[in-house]
């Protein structure tokens, strides 16, 4: 037997290899469970009694890019469709740091404590390197997430717009069908997402920090025309006297904005998220809202400008799809790039190029 100091260093001794912790039947169990998937009507029905993970897997369906999935999340959302359009659907945005995750945790807890049940969709921005999501509402809403009433789905936005997740107005649907009656849809909040969650969202919530500077003048006025509301958050301590301030200037602008064509006139309220204080004017507020729109007709005109909208993005989410997806416009793709950097085309050229052959493909 050689001895200890002429072994190699990547040499491995025989010794017992430890024992594994889970319990054979546990595991028998889990192999099993990952084997067995859910037929669409299992899913359904589990999800229309309210089941959490039933809702999870479908929302999962929605957002996969496998073709057979697919095929099984449209016969889902088929089945869900008559059971939808029964909540309110509130849009909540604002810019990083304004205390969105604070203000919807406070806001969820208090609806959902006074029976209310609760969806939040929050929509979490992508790694442009990995492709992976960089933030996690499920850590920053720890009491939210535990109550009954409540469900979170953060979502990496990938590629879409804005950061607006694709499938968002599907994950609307199947929570809808699982009897949730109040959804809270948060956005990045970088300015280039609002447009689309206003388009399928009842009530559009502005979050607002007094003194924050006018760093996003350029995308103010924009959010500021679509907003239903403005709360100016952390309205608390030493910052309440410039919230008050803030909340006059807001009040002012807001008479400086084209009339809504529904006739509301936004209101601005302060709040704070952290103590929450301000909480139940802002339920109320969106109560109220909901009950003129509803007597006016105004919501169900905006639910169908809705569906128009969803119908065009889909159509153009689906070219968009087979145009990159189409294996040999990946390949003169690849091409064209090259021709690019080496300074033989424009973009314009390249892409007329590109576009003319798969009208011909």
């Amino acid at each position: 037997m050689p001895s200890v100091k002429n072994q190699s260093a990547l040499h491995e001794s025989k010794g017992s290899r430890p024992s594994s912790k889970i319990n054979p039947a546990m595991a028998r169990k889990i192999r099993e469970s990952r084997k067995k998937e859910s037929t669409v009507e299992e899913m359904f029905a589990r999800l229309r009694a309210g089941d959490k993970s039933a809702l999870s897997q479908g929302i999962t369906l929605v957002e996969t890019n496998q073709p057979k999935q697919q095929e099984k999340a449209a016969r889902l959302i088929e089945k869900c469709l008559p059971f939808a359009n029964k909540s309110i659907r509130i849009g909540i945005t604002g810019v990083p740091g304004v205390g969105k995750s604070t203000f919807i945790e406070a806001f969820g807890g208090h609806l959902a404590d006074a029976g209310k049940k609760v969806a939040v969709l929050a929509v979490d921005p992508s790694s442009t390197i990995s492709g992976g999501s960089i933030l996690g509402d499920k850590t920053r809403m720890e009491t939210l997430v535990n109550h009954e009433n409540a469900f979170i789905r953060p979502s990496p936005s990938g590629d879409s717009l804005g950061g607006v997740a694709k499938k968002t107005r599907e994950t609307i649907i199947l929570c809808e069908a699982a009897g949730f009656d109040t959804l809270l849809i948060e956005t990045v909040g970088v300015g280039q997402s609002e447009t689309t969650v206003h388009s399928m969202t009842d009530f559009f919530l502005l979050l607002k920090l007094a003194g924050a500077g006018d760093e996003l003048q350029g995308i103010k006025r924009g959010i500021m025309e679509m907003a239903d509301a403005i709360v100016i958050n952390k309205a608390d301590g030493e910052n309440k006297k410039p919230a008050e301030r803030a909340r006059a200037e807001f009040r002012r602008a807001l008479h400086l904005y084209p009339a809504k064509e529904s006739g509301w006139q936004p209101k601005v309220l302060l709040c704070s998220a952290y103590y929450k204080e301000g909480i139940n004017e802002v339920w109320e507020l969106i109560s109220d809202y909901e009950e003129k729109m509803k007597e006016s007709g105004s919501f169900s005109k905006k639910r169908h400008e809705q569906n128009k909208f969803w119908l065009l993005q889909t159509i153009n989410e689906h070219l968009k799809s087979r145009f990159y997806n189409h294996l040999e416009i990946k390949k003169l793709l690849s091409q064209q790039l090259d021709a690019l950097e080496n300074n033989e085309t424009t973009p314009f050229e390249a892409a007329n190029y590109l576009l003319q052959r798969y009208r011909e493909l």
